[in-house]
């Protein structure tokens, strides 16, 4: 009997035009040194007012697209918009992603809302597409697409102190991946799925663009439900060792400290190991996942697939190996699975040049950034009609004039207009 498969064929991420040293923003907004200094963040992406969830998707995704053969692309049926960054109430961002992308009219098109749980809702649901082989040769898209907010809600007793944190290490992006029956990248290890969900008023949106929470809160959550997903992983899967089964581990990264914790609880009690068995562990396992999130930070839904590039791109795949991903999503819903990277799909990985992606961002100042933070409020969700500046910083515009990239040009009757820049 052939053995089925399914996973990421291919996997792109589109980190925006521009990033603020987090170390500046920090001494700025006059933060504990030592406390931020735990964050483990070094740059964040920041969005300008040309740019969008959608735009932010179609850019991520139009690089795996236009290496498809048009027969292939034409597979495409199923495309996921997974975020917590809306632009409506109903209609959703998967239609306007599809629009831009070209595919075929013969596609499924829905967008999940989920805190940062929304991507792994989106593969998993993907994933189930292609092994229910309901349309054999199917191809899923799955793109998240998020934005940070930072006017925070008047949250009372739900908003703690403790939230000026969440600033230096919220970003923006998008992660676009290609699922199939033909795994390149990533293939899952089909049934090999724990969860862990309940009700907790740990971190939210309210209102469409503003956040509060708790953040002690938070990550008391985030690492009830590391252990009690894994546990459930660990009820299913026979023989499995948390030290020894899974040669990597990719983690949610909210920022790269609350990883750390994660994964220092997680040894303590999986392994029973101290002290420098520990350090050793994460930086051999799990430290070559944050590279990527420490220059971006929190993309919600997309940052433990962030994670997953960063580490497939870091990590050693002479021979095959295992990743374990622990995936959370505030509210809350958690989900620990796995799967298998070979040379094949890191080589596939490096040459989406993601370091390049990175690099060619321009560096903002604090008064450009704090210029952002006011100018990206007129397209705020809901706005009717407006045309955003594309000059608002000069040095950006001319930094990506020629490039291909998708850019919103107008609202026109809360419809969004967008153009290749």
């Amino acid at each position: 009997m052939e053995r089925r498969q399914a996973g990421i064929e291919a996997i792109n991420f589109y980190g925006g035009s521009a990033y603020i040293d987090v170390t500046t923003l920090a001494r700025y907004r006059q933060l504990d040194n030592e406390r931020f200094e735990n964050l483990l963040m070094r740059e964040k992406s920041v969005a300008l007012p040309f740019e969008d969830p959608v735009s932010f998707a179609v850019n991520a995704a139009k690089p795996v697209t236009d290496a498809m053969p048009p027969e292939d692309r034409d597979r495409i049926e199923m495309l996921i918009t997974c975020t917590e960054s809306g632009i409506d109430f109903g209609k959703s961002l998967s239609t306007y992603v599809h629009d831009y992308l070209g595919l075929s009219r013969r596609c499924r098109l829905f967008e999940v809302k989920n805190a940062c749980f929304s991507g792994t809702a989106g593969f998993q649901s993907a994933v189930n597409f292609i092994l229910s082989q309901v349309s054999p040769g199917a191809k899923a898209l799955v793109v998240t697409t998020d934005m940070a907010k930072f006017k925070a809600a008047d949250g009372g007793e739900a908003l703690s102190e403790d939230w000026s944190f969440a600033e230096p290490s919220g970003g923006a992006g998008a992660v676009a991946m290609l699922i199939s029956d033909t795994p390149h990248v990533y293939s899952v290890d089909i049934g090999a799925n724990g969860q862990h969900g309940y009700e907790v008023m740990d971190t939210c949106r309210p209102i469409p663009d503003s956040e509060a929470g708790n953040a002690d809160l938070s990550l008391m959550s985030y690492l009830d439900c590391c252990e009690a997903a894994y546990r459930d992983y660990e009820r299913r899967v026979a023989d499995v060792d948390y030290g020894t089964t899974f040669d990597y581990l990719s983690f949610h990264t909210p920022f790269g400290g609350m990883v750390k914790g994660a994964h220092r609880t997680m040894m303590r009690r999986m392994c029973k190991a101290r002290g420098q068995a520990i350090e050793d562990d994460f930086q051999r396992r799990v430290m070559p996942g944050l590279t990527y999130c420490q220059r971006v930070g929190n993309i919600m839904g997309g940052s433990v697939f962030l994670n997953i590039l960063s580490t497939i791109w870091h990590g050693d795949f002479a021979d095959p190996k295992r990743l374990g991903v622990f995936s959370y999503g505030s509210g809350c819903c958690s989900e620990f699975y796995s799967g298998v990277v070979t040379r094949e799909g890191q080589e596939r990985v490096r040459a989406m040049n993601i370091d390049a992606v990175l690099d060619n961002r321009y560096e903002l100042s604090v008064e450009e950034y704090l210029l952002l933070m006011k100018e990206n409020d007129v397209t705020a969700f809901g706005t009717r009609n407006v045309e955003p500046r594309l000059d608002v910083i000069p040095e950006v515009l001319e930094s990506i004039k020629g490039s291909g990239r998708l850019v919103l040009s107008r609202i026109n009757e809360f419809h969004r207009e967008y153009t290749w820049i």
